[in-house]
């Protein structure tokens, strides 16, 4: 006899239960968990996406907030993807595909490759036929996999906004394949604003979402638009600062390196792990700006610095010292007007530099 399904509390103490033995590092608990509770009635598709990912979304969160160290952040991240892998292979026959094919894959670049685990699986379910290409997929290799497969349409993942130029290429050349492309991810932006800007046929904020959306666009016949450059997307290009910024950014880093140890004068006690992060963090700034750059859109670039500033402040580095570095990236870029705003924009969202 089968058990009935857990209401929405009983899923609750399950996520919780499940965080717990994660954050624990306990691999064979945490299986064990998910298993159990599927066999006693809760559909292995609410176990993917109403047990284990609100776990792997607190796992960032915790990260962020400087709760997980780097290692405890990628143990958890292990253990999920062994649940996840567990819970696929548990208790029955391979499913017979009946719904058509579909090819998930990461951003070429993007390593956060769980959620579109999660999506994969959750579409095995519904019966799809599915090729899970895992991170960072190279756009030559992911094209020459749509044309040797003929996937009915491509699911695209991405939770780092810095991969979208190279998402953009995905997609252009996806579509080219005549495949369509449908993408998910925190990198398109709140609402997926950036999935229309860079052409894709499709956004999904959740794979529940993406798995009905990508029915509907199998279920219609696909007419690929016509080919075209990325400047006919996105025609702010024609500017060159997003070329520019990019060819020169290791340039850019030096400079404002150099700068930073001339005017921070504590910065001569850093350790040497201290001036890597330091770097890091410059490194990071330029790359985000530039991707600002590429998209035309500085509250992506405000959005980071908000991020960065937090994530600073939570280990207890002063947020001063992210203004500095953004006063002296301006001071780099003065014949880069868009790139001078967005600077400008982005030192206003450092909470102390106001």
């Amino acid at each position: 006899m089968t058990a009935s399904a857990p209401d929405r509390s009983d899923i609750e103490v399950l996520s919780a239960r499940l965080w717990d033995v994660v954050r624990g590092g306990d691999e064979y608990a945490a299986v064990e968990i998910v298993l159990s509770a599927v066999d006693a009635g809760l559909d292995a598709e609410s176990a993917l996406l109403d047990v284990i990912a609100p776990v792997q979304g607190k796992v960032g969160v915790e990260w962020a907030a400087n709760r997980l160290s780097v290692a405890e952040e990628h143990t958890a991240s292990a253990i999920n993807d062994h649940v996840i892998a567990a819970l696929a292979h548990h208790g029955s026959a391979p499913r017979r595909s009946h719904q058509g094919r579909i090819t998930v894959a990461c951003v070429d670049g993007e390593w956060h490759a769980l959620p579109a685990r999660l999506l994969a699986e959750t579409l095995r379910l519904r019966g799809w036929q599915v090729d899970f290409l895992g991170a960072q997929v190279p756009v030559p290799h992911l094209i020459d996999h749509l044309h040797r497969t003929g996937p009915d349409a491509l699911a695209l993942s991405s939770s780092i906004p810095t991969r979208l130029p190279a998402a953009h290429h995905a997609i252009s050349a996806s579509q080219a394949a005549g495949v369509p492309v449908i993408v998910g991810g925190a990198a398109f932006g709140p609402g997926g604003r950036y999935a229309d800007r860079l052409g894709a046929d499709a956004w999904a904020p959740d794979a529940r979402a993406a798995a009905d959306r990508l029915a509907e666009i199998v279920a219609r016949p696909y007419v690929p638009p016509a080919a075209h450059e990325p400047l006919d997307d996105l025609p702010h290009l024609a500017d060159q600062e997003y070329t520019l910024v990019t060819r020169n950014a290791h340039r850019l880093v030096a400079a404002v390196l150099a700068a930073i140890e001339e005017r921070f004068p504590a910065m001569a006690g850093y350790s040497e792990r201290q001036r890597r992060h330091t770097a890091e963090d410059i490194a990071h700034i330029t790359e985000f700006l530039a991707t600002a750059l590429y998209l035309d859109d500085s509250g992506l670039f405000t959005r980071f610095i908000a991020w960065t500033a937090d994530i600073l402040t939570a280990r207890g580095v002063p947020a001063h010292s992210l203004a500095l570095g953004l006063d002296l990236l301006a001071e780099q870029l003065t014949d880069f007007p868009r790139a001078v705003a967005m600077l400008r924009d982005g030192r206003a969202a450092v909470p102390l530099a106001r």
